[in-house]
């Protein structure tokens, strides 16, 4: 199947998982996972109506972005160092994996030299697997005070990866435990945290129906990957 098709067919899936939770599916951010994807890809993506694309290492979309049209949104999904941020800062208009305090302070730090402000997710490590990065959900608790009084950084919401599997059902318990933890963190904060970013190709409905509002999937869309500049 084509990308468009594999498209349409995602959206279908999309729009019957709203309706089965009583929500719109205009209400849910389909994002393409393009790293390791050719631009060629990316162009087809692009396309079929496809928008905002998410990468995992500054290395390759300091190289793919340039190449591919202006009117795209690039976010950053993969663990970013520290050492990365200056780029991260003027490449991506979102980062969805800031996982410490110490990180999001280097992003601050470089948002101030560029004189911009950076919209960010926190991303937690809900199942606290030891192969995966994020916050402790107890720590991120603690350190939310601290992130939101970073004058450059706005905090957007929560990002998790479920654990890996081939039953989709099975990661119903960690969706719903990011969903709670939001909760938790507006009520500390006192303003709304919108985004929750979970669910990918081989759970993002059940991803839809414990209240996430940004999908990313590449695998459905895509195919398996490509290298990149293909």
């Amino acid at each position: 199947m084509s990308i468009a098709e594999n498209l349409a067919a995602i959206r279908a899936r999309i729009a019957a998982a709203c309706a089965r939770s009583g929500r719109a599916p205009g209400d849910v951010l389909l994002q393409a996972v393009s790293k390791g994807q050719s631009t060629g890809a990316i162009e087809q993506a692009a396309e079929a109506g496809l928008l905002v694309f998410g990468e995992s290492k500054v290395q390759e979309a300091r190289a793919k972005i340039p190449l591919c049209r202006g009117t795209l949104t690039w976010h950053m999904i993969g663990h970013l160092q520290t050492n990365k941020c200056r780029e991260a800062v003027q490449l991506f208009s979102m980062i969805q994996s800031v996982d410490s305090l110490h990180l999001a302070e280097e992003l601050n730090r470089r948002c101030e030299q560029a004189s911009r402000t950076m919209p960010i997710l926190l991303e937690v490590n809900v199942a606290g697997e030891a192969s995966k990065f994020g916050y402790a959900p107890a720590r991120l608790l603690e350190e939310l005070a601290a992130l939101n009084a970073l004058p450059r950084i706005e905090i957007h919401g929560l990002m998790t990866i479920a654990p890996y599997t081939t039953v989709a059902e099975q990661a119903r318990p960690f969706f719903r435990e990011l969903a709670g933890l939001r909760k938790r963190g507006e009520d500390q904060l006192g303003v709304p945290l919108p985004q929750l970013s979970m669910g990918m190709s081989g759970d993002f409905e059940v991803a839809i129906e414990e209240g996430a509002t940004l999908v990313r999937v590449g695998t459905s869309l895509f195919g398996s990957r490509q290298r990149a500049g293909a």
